[in-house]
């Protein structure tokens, strides 16, 4: 029997939330103590002092898709990869990252460079794509100027799960009351690789390699002279070489210091020269600037894989900001890094990373600098990874505070580890703000340039930073790119990249001026409507249909799907069944939902018989999805506790750590639900808890009932 009342929702603290700054508002859905893991190896001063200038940097990019609610889901992966992939495994192609799962795109976030790839580097030349760097001009000031309105106002004009077709559940059990992501560590997400093993963060060691520097070349350098070097590596001055005196003039003091330059300055040449009397390391550039992107190939040993790959356990961070940051320390460009999925940011996340010629030794020496993240695990290996090739990723999740008895929540775990939970697509996936994902995405499909511009660049209802209220004002008062780009100081958000776009090719050519967002970034808005028409379809089969298959159904043999006919029914479960991502290259079920599917893209200005875009990166093939998921490996236990500020188990680190996992009592003044399971890429694990809770999952609705609350 399908359960399909959405009147029991969690209930989620915000006692404090709407006295915070803006910031932190943006980042919470509910009141949460200071974190619990902030870890700190002992490192020098100067190295502390750079991460917290970074750190205070990064603060400002924080978006409403990483709250409380918009949980980190399993990885998303390449467009290109996914759709060569995901037509046999029946997911629809993503974009990195919500990996993504960063599948919204709010308007004000930075867009880090993915890792390229191949795939990723080929370019349409009909959409002239300029994924340009640009200092932004934002001071922290600036930053921390006044929203327009409170949190819960903006928040009055989101979506809600009705919104995006999200309306059915599987099981008939009554739901009940939690905390969801009360703390981030209260959400731990562990990849799972290639081979079917989850990534544990459990060895910090650095392999033995008799080719590796001593550790004196990380102090044998002033920072005067690393400044300098780094300088000189990164063309910003016109210096063609920097010499350093060598003071105490040994064969192996000088050894060490060649040792440091080439190793902590990929692309740098060392000669020793004498001058009057006294002996200089001189660097010099030895292949202009394309030393820096591609270390130089004869300073790596033969016998050594070209890639250190490494377990990165990261706490509040996604895996973007974390890319960019180790490039930072390491002085390289972020594409020489390769990762199987992206991590989303409010949680505690290990997964493997690989890195080109860089020593596990340097890698290592990282976790001397940076607090929230460890790397171990090191092993030198002849290839990258690639995006997609991860089997999924396994989830400790802790809903605090829970209401259900003990019955309840046996019934409803059994329920979703027998039948699972229906596969949509979370609300991340469609954004945060007034102007949704998908109506842009539908917009570019119906080649409505103009509509994909106003959607992007007009007011909107809620609250944003003051600089976007001013850019939008302007642009609505004189359409003049230029002049309201110069009311946006961060240059690299969504409305900044398409002014600058507009700026140049003009407003007679807003195709190449969308061009100028990266194409991952762009191929979200039309892959966020496709995961809209997927879930109302999705929503209208179970109701139409039950939880059984039933003639007409798709399911997948192999690559290709397939009907199921009338005497071969009872052959299949609702565990087999896939319903189809409209593109070109798909088919649709023989039953009503194909007149559904019809109806809805007629709707919508869009011809079902032709989903070719004249433009080819907007041309939809198509993919399967399963409609039902059932998580692996699920386990769950309903432990009593009385500080809410205590964690409910340990992390990797402090099982490195040595420290004890957390004993409880049989009674305590709170009881918190502890789940494990495991999910396959693409999938929400917001879905599968809003089965548990029969909640509805979207941040609109959990601060109505929360503001509610507070009165």
């Amino acid at each position: 029997m399908l359960g399909c009342s959405r009147g029991w929702f969690f209930r989620v603290v915000l006692s404090s939330a709407l006295l915070l700054r803006p910031e932190q508002r943006a980042c919470l859905l509910v009141a949460r103590p200071a974190p619990r893991a902030r870890f700190q190896a002992p490192g020098s001063l100067t190295c502390f002092l750079g991460y917290l200038k970074m750190e205070m940097t990064e603060m400002t990019s924080v978006s409403l898709k990483r709250g409380s609610v918009a949980i980190e889901d399993n990885d998303s992966v390449a467009p290109a990869e996914e759709a060569k992939r995901q037509k046999v495994s029946g997911c629809c192609p993503t974009t990195g990252q919500d990996g993504l799962e960063n599948s919204s795109l709010p308007s004000s976030e930075k867009v880090p460079g993915p890792p390229e790839t191949a795939e990723q580097g080929e370019k349409n030349s009909e959409v002239p794509s300029e994924e340009e760097e640009e200092e932004d001009g934002l001071s922290e000031e600036d930053e921390e100027e006044e929203e327009a309105e409170s949190f819960a106002d903006m928040m009055k004009h989101g979506l809600t799960e009705l919104d995006v077709g999200i309306t059915k559940f599987v099981s008939s059990h009554q739901g009940f009351s939690g905390i969801l992501k009360e703390r981030y560590s209260d959400f731990v997400v562990h990849e799972i690789g290639r081979d079917g093993r989850i990534s544990h963060l459990s060895d910090l060691s650095v392999p033995v390699d008799e080719e590796d520097p001593s550790e004196d070349v990380f102090t044998v350098l002033t920072a005067e002279e690393k400044q300098r070097l780094e300088e000189l590596q990164l063309f910003k001055n016109k210096e063609t070489s920097v010499a350093i005196e060598v003071i105490e003039d040994t064969k192996e003091k000088r050894t060490i210091i060649h040792q440091a330059i080439k190793s902590l300055f990929p692309g740098l040449e060392t000669k020793t020269e004498d001058r009057e009397g006294k002996k200089y390391i001189v660097a010099y550039h030895a292949a202009g600037k394309k030393a820096l992107a591609n270390p130089r190939k004869h300073s790596w040993p033969k016998s050594r894989g070209s890639y250190c790959h490494f377990v990165l356990y990261k706490e509040n961070k996604d895996t973007m900001d974390a890319i960019n940051l180790l490039s930072k320390y390491l002085r390289v460009k972020p594409n020489i890094f390769s990762y199987m999925g992206t991590k989303d940011k409010r949680a505690i996340t290990v997964q493997e990373i690989a890195v080109l010629k860089i020593t596990a030794q340097r890698l290592a020496h990282l976790n001397k600098c940076l607090m929230n993240f460890k790397l171990g695990n090191f092993s030198y290996q002849k290839n990258p990874l690639k995006l997609g090739e991860l089997q999924g990723n396994h989830f400790t999740v802790v809903l605090r505070n829970i209401t259900g008895t003990d019955n309840q929540v046996e019934q409803a775990m059994n329920s979703l580890k027998e039948i699972g939970f229906i596969n949509y697509y979370g609300m991340q996936r469609f954004g945060t703000t007034a102007v949704p994902t998908y109506q842009v995405g539908r917009a570019i499909l119906q080649n409505s340039w103009a509509e994909v511009m106003d959607l992007i660049l007009k007011p909107r209802s809620g609250a944003e930073k003051g600089y976007l209220v001013k850019c939008r004002e302007e642009w609505a008062k004189t359409k003049d790119p230029a002049a309201a780009l110069r009311k946006l100081p961060v240059k690299r958000c969504v409305e900044g990249q398409l002014l600058r776009g507009l700026s140049k090719y003009g407003m007679k050519n807003i195709v190449s001026a969308f061009g100028i967002i990266p194409r991952n970034n762009r191929l979200m808005y039309i892959h966020s409507y496709q995961s809209y028409v997927w879930n109302n379809m999705v929503s209208k089969r179970i109701d139409e249909y039950g939880l059984k298959p039933v003639p007409g159904d798709l399911v997948l043999k192999g690559a290709t799907a397939t009907f199921i006919e009338e005497d071969d029914v009872n052959n299949y479960s609702i565990h087999d069944v896939v319903m189809p991502l409209p593109g070109f290259d798909v088919i649709y079920p023989k039953h009503k939902i194909s007149e559904a599917y019809r109806e809805m893209l007629t709707a919508d200005n869009l011809d079902i018989d032709n989903m070719r875009h004249k433009i080819r990166d907007y041309s939809l093939s198509g993919a399967y999805r399963k409609i039902i998921i059932r998580p692996q490996n699920v386990s769950w236990e309903v432990v009593a506790y009385d500080d809410p500020k205590i964690p409910l188990f340990n992390t990797d680190v402090d099982n490195l750590e040595g420290r004890p996992p957390p004993v409880f009592a049989s009674e305590g003044k709170y009881r918190a639900l502890k789940m494990d399971f495991s999910l396959p890429p693409s999938t929400y694990a917001t879905m599968a808890i809003r089965e548990v809770l029969k909640m509805d999952t979207s941040i609109k609705n959990q601060t109505q009932l929360n503001t509610t609350w507070l009165r």
